[in-house]
């Protein structure tokens, strides 16, 4: 049975298009090409003479339209913008903030990043709304701020990061990453995670939050030039490092009780430091006074046997008058700070002593004792 084309293609879908592709649209039709220059041509006709039209007429658009096209390539670039001019797609050259000029569109075209605005990122916190307060409040962002540190502690950390375009890197910045704002706090996000996971807790809630700037902002700064990003990054600012706040309490009470530890340790240094110079001062001084007596001892004993050897030497010269000698001076010393009196008992018994005479009263008294206060007796004396 032989097909039937009823005005359609060859299974009989309708009318063919204007190409024979399908069906013809439903509705006005759309103005013709050659209708809208007929009518164009018509009102250039009334405004110019007729015999002028198909020459100067034309010439004069043209000129108009090249010249509305060749000032459309002037653009002024802002105090912190950078102009990158692309051709055909293709990055050519940089452009500096003022008045410049490229090639008209579509043969060249511009872009104008904020190569010279620092911007600011936050993580661990953001900016909403806040109608009671009617203005914007930080609130906090959990799954951004908690970390884990290297002892198995959690820490919640807020920061901000400062960065820009490098002066350098327009180009980069615009075609090498998608997302800039996004990749920058990735990354930020990210190299805090590791700076923090490889250090103890303590010293990132005291004194070591200079260091873990630094690191951060170094291994950000490593991380997006890999990329080929453009981005610099100028600084990493701690804003807030707290242990969570289901424990901050009890975690603060531990702080109190080791910066007693800490007072107290330095409070037995500072006695130490006083009293073990001193002890060693009075230790050297009775080490000095000994060897100082030990040297005195020996020298005496080395001039005494000295002296023994000469009065030996002397004695087997002449043994008795040596030995009268040293009897009178052995006498002299023992009897030469003592009170004595010498009694001759010769003569006869008329002219001799009484049989009781105080010889205590011969002898110069002595004062008496002034601290008991009582009489002090003496002592008498009977021969």
């Amino acid at each position: 049975m032989p097909w039937k084309n009823q005005g359609g293609g060859p299974w009989g879908s309708g009318p063919k298009g204007p190409w024979g592709s399908g069906p013809q649209p439903v509705g006005p039709r759309p103005p013709d090409l050659e209708d809208l220059l007929r009518r164009a041509q018509d009102r250039l006709q009334q405004l110019l003479p007729g015999g002028y039209f198909s020459g100067i007429g034309i010439m004069l658009v043209l000129l108009v339209a090249v010249a509305i096209w060749g000032l459309s390539g002037f653009y002024r670039v802002q105090s912190e913008e950078l102009g990158i001019v692309l051709r055909f797609g293709k990055y050519v050259r940089d452009a500096q903030p003022g008045l410049n000029y490229h090639l008209p569109y579509p043969i060249e075209t511009v872009l104008l990043p904020k190569a010279l605005r620092v911007s600011t990122i936050s993580i661990g916190m953001t900016l909403i709304d806040d109608p009671a307060r009617r203005g914007r409040t930080m609130r906090d962002v959990p799954e951004e701020s908690l970390m884990l540190t290297g002892d198995e502690n959690i820490v919640d950390v807020d920061f901000t990061v400062l960065w820009r375009i490098k002066p350098k890197g327009a180009a980069d910045y615009l075609f090498n990453i998608q997302n800039p704002e996004g990749t920058v706090k990735a990354v930020a996000e990210s190299a805090m995670r590791e700076a923090v996971g490889k250090a103890n807790i303590q010293p990132i809630l005291t004194g070591a939050r200079t260091t873990t700037e630094a690191n951060v902002q170094e291994l950000m700064q490593k991380t997006l030039d890999s990329y080929g990003s453009g981005i610099l990054v100028q600084q990493v600012q701690m804003q807030k490092v707290d242990p969570p706040a289901q424990v901050i309490d009890s975690f603060r009470d531990v702080q109190a009780a080791r910066a007693d530890l800490e007072r107290l340790q330095n409070e037995a240094q500072t006695y130490a430091n006083r009293v073990v110079p001193d002890a060693k001062g009075r230790a050297s001084q009775i080490l000095q006074a000994a060897e100082g007596y030990k040297q005195q001892a020996v020298a005496e004993a080395k001039g005494q046997s000295s002296r023994f050897l000469k009065v030996y030497d002397e004695y087997k010269k002449a043994p008795d008058v040596t030995r009268q000698r040293i009897y009178l001076e052995t006498m002299e010393r023992v009897l030469g700070g003592s009170e004595k009196l010498i009694y001759d008992g010769g003569g006869s018994s008329s002219q001799g002593v009484v049989p009781y005479l105080p010889l205590n009263e011969l002898t110069p008294r002595r004062p008496p004792a002034a601290t008991t206060g009582q009489p002090q007796q003496q002592s008498g004396a009977t021969r």
